[in-house]
């Protein structure tokens, strides 16, 4: 993709100018009624523009005032799955798990002007005086964006994509047995943790292992970026806010925990632990909300569980590190890791049983040869009455 001509940019400084004189809000139009206005404007302003050149310009000017400008070709590539600007002139993509370079031609200015625009109807602040900042696009893909000093080369964004479509457990190279494993957990009530490295996947294993829970129960998810998708009918999400302009409003994850549990969920579903919410979490799963998921980031099995402990020391309450360690083999069941390969691809490397201490896991199932098999059998017996955990494990 290259760059518009100077003249196209000229075209459409003028235009944009006779917008401005206008009184109108772009976000308050649809994109069809916006085209139009900016169809009008342009043929007041540059009547005789040959049609290729005015198709282009005006294509240009659609995705400059109502989107992203230049990204908004990226985000609307179904392929792409992160969009990183790593200042001016530095952009790369994620497609199909492999970074490619792409031609951007951003500024410093306007790349920290694409970023203010989605944070600003948000009534977030990105300035010298606060350089960083979390949003979510209208879509559910996620921004983060860093501006100088922090960022000496200058303004840096990042933009994960948002997962329109529905991602089932054989994405992650699993096969029908083991499938019928890992889905009779959490039909069972088992509380489960998805760890993994940053990109591995664990959000959208996460969506992939709800689809198993039943369309009858109750699920409210929490997520500090709404990000996951269920397709059972009772669910409710729950999204953490920031601090606004003034520093004040900040709801967090760790607030939303305690919320939920006022609002009668059959499942509870925590998107990312990452603070003191592990300990709300821990005592949340030890009263009687079977069949949870969260995600967290660890490297393994054990060391989700070492990370864990260290999350819920985090949560202001003095307690000894026996306690959370009870805390934790009585609340978390398994731990799924999910890893990604150097190719780009995602898969379930195991399955692990933690132990009735909570430090240590026993593998149920591990990779071997590439395939997902069974090493060993579940000790602990399902939650719900009705699902048979032994059954799944003798096919």
């Amino acid at each position: 993709m290259h760059s518009a001509p100077a003249a196209d940019h000229a075209l459409r400084d003028s235009v944009h100018r006779r917008l401005l004189a206008v009184p109108f809000d772009p976000r308050e139009v649809g994109r069809d009624e916006l085209r139009a206005r900016l169809e009008q404007l342009l043929r007041d302003e540059a009547p005789l523009c040959p049609p290729a050149e005015a198709a282009r310009v005006l294509d240009a000017l659609v995705d400059d005032v109502g989107g992203l400008g230049p990204l908004e070709s990226w985000l609307a590539d179904p392929t792409v799955t992160e969009i990183m600007v790593n200042g001016p002139g530095r952009a790369y993509v994620e497609r199909r798990g492999r970074l490619e370079r792409i031609d951007l031609a951003l500024d410093a200015e306007q790349i920290a002007r694409l970023a203010e625009r989605v944070v600003a109807p948000l009534g977030l602040r990105l300035d010298h005086a606060s350089p960083l900042v979390d949003a979510r696009l209208a879509d559910g893909s996620r921004l983060h964006a860093v501006l100088p000093p922090l960022a000496p080369d200058g303004p840096c964004l990042t933009i994960r994509r948002f997962v329109t479509h529905d991602v089932a457990l054989d994405a992650f190279a699993v096969d029908a047995p083991a499938r019928a494993c890992i889905e009779a957990l959490v039909r069972g009530g088992w509380n489960l943790l998805v760890a993994g490295g940053t990109s591995a996947g664990k959000t959208t294993l996460c969506n992939a292992l709800a689809r198993a829970i039943d369309p009858s129960e109750r699920i409210v998810t929490i997520e500090e970026t709404a990000e996951l998708s269920l397709p059972q009918p009772h669910v409710v999400r729950l999204e953490a806010r920031p601090a606004n302009a003034e520093g004040v409003g900040a709801v967090s994850v760790r607030d939303l925990v305690r919320t939920a549990l006022r609002m009668r969920p059959d499942r509870l579903i925590v998107g990312e632990v990452r603070g003191g919410e592990a300990l709300d979490m821990l005592q949340a799963l030890n009263t009687g909300h079977d069949g949870s998921l969260s995600t967290v980031h660890a490297n393994g099995p054990a060391e989700a569980l070492a990370r864990l402990e260290t999350l819920a020391l985090f949560g202001g309450v003095a307690l000894p590190l026996p306690a959370i360690r009870a805390q934790l083999a009585a609340a978390v069941d398994a731990i799924v890791h999910v890893a990604r390969g150097r190719d780009g691809h995602r898969e379930i490397v195991a399955v692990a049983e933690v132990d009735a201490t909570g430090t240590c896991v026993r593998r149920l199932l591990a990779r071997v040869d590439g395939r997902l098999v069974v090493r060993d059998r579940p000790e602990r017996p399902a939650r719900r009455a009705d699902v048979d955990l032994a059954a799944a494990w003798s096919r």
